[in-house]
């Protein structure tokens, strides 16, 4: 995803200090007087609410819940079953079940990709939602983590409609503890709640976020209850490493038994690692194509130059 382009734009958005409620280290410089307050709130958002970890799961009820009582039209369009992984798997099947369970709450047998998909076209037919949240996610989705999270592909599937999105992830780098990692969502989803703040009182009538441009938002789990106050917030980029390292053994008979093994090498500085690893809310900024950015495409102009078919 194209980082070098988008980050500056996502920086001067989002990452000071008030949002995670510390004091800057050093003193601001001085900046032009104030504007005058506007005398009226920003309006509640409309937000489609889904995630990759089943409409039902314990993230996206906390999240609902938290939205909706910061005043926002929340509705929940998210997975049947659980699609940890699914990435940006969209079906392509002639069918799909969908469930309507309670008010509020569409239940897609599908992907997080296609609960989103079915979201725009049916649920806000004819009006799209204010933004897109995907989560909170049981466990990180930080470096190659993020490329093949299903948390992540519903918050991509968004952007590629043109609507903003947030992906929400709890959890450290490490094996997680349920309790620990449940109880962060606390935590989460009140910094979710400054961040859209932030972007409403930004935003004024205009777009939440630039053209495209979504987040990538990974909370650490703080403590050994999980109910600590993150270190801070950092803008971040995704750090290049793997983290799961595929195991394949070979069984005998044809077939081969799957793992994975943890293998966490030095962060990237300024990566989403390092700053979860801190203690610190990684805010990615990321959008929906694979553009790397103008300096690589020159480089691959000439690579190519002079090749013919």
């Amino acid at each position: 995803m194209q980082r070098k382009r988008v980050l500056p734009l996502a920086a001067l958005l989002l990452c000071t200090p008030a949002l995670a409620g510390t004091a800057p280290a050093v003193a601001s410089p001085q900046t032009a007087p104030a504007s005058k307050p506007s005398t009226t709130s920003p309006a509640p958002l409309r937000i489609l609410l889904t995630n990759d970890d089943g409409y039902n799961a314990p993230g996206i009820r906390k999240a609902y819940e938290r939205l909706t009582a910061a005043g926002h039209d929340v509705t929940i369009v998210a997975p049947l079953t659980n699609q940890t992984g699914a990435g940006t798997r969209m079906m392509s099947a002639t069918t799909i079940t969908v469930k309507h369970p309670e008010p509020k709450v569409w239940a897609v047998d599908g992907t997080p990709g296609d609960s989103v998909a079915f979201g725009l076209s049916e649920v806000f037919e004819g009006r799209a939602p204010d933004l897109v949240v995907s989560g909170t996610n049981f466990g990180p989705n930080v470096a190659g983590l993020a490329t093949h999270s299903g948390t992540v592909g519903g918050a991509v599937a968004a952007l590629e409609s043109g609507v903003p999105a947030i992906a929400l992830s709890t959890g450290g780098v490490s094996v997680p503890d349920p309790v620990a990692t449940v109880n962060a969502m606390g935590p989460t989803l009140d910094f979710a709640v400054k961040l859209i703040d932030r972007l409403r009182a930004r935003a004024r009538s205009g777009p939440l976020l630039p053209q495209g441009v979504g987040l990538n938002v990974n909370h650490p789990v703080v403590g050994p209850d999980g109910k600590g106050t993150a270190a801070g917030v950092a803008t971040t980029f995704q750090d290049p490493q793997t983290i799961l390292e595929p195991d394949f053994t070979d069984s005998g008979d044809g077939t081969w038994k799957v793992g994975v093994t943890v293998d966490l090498r030095t962060p990237a500085k300024g990566g989403d690692v390092e700053a979860v690893i801190a203690d610190r809310i990684a805010v990615s900024p990321m959008n929906a194509t694979w553009n790397t950015g103008p300096a690589d495409h020159a480089t691959t102009s000439a690579l190519i130059a002079g090749l013919r078919p």
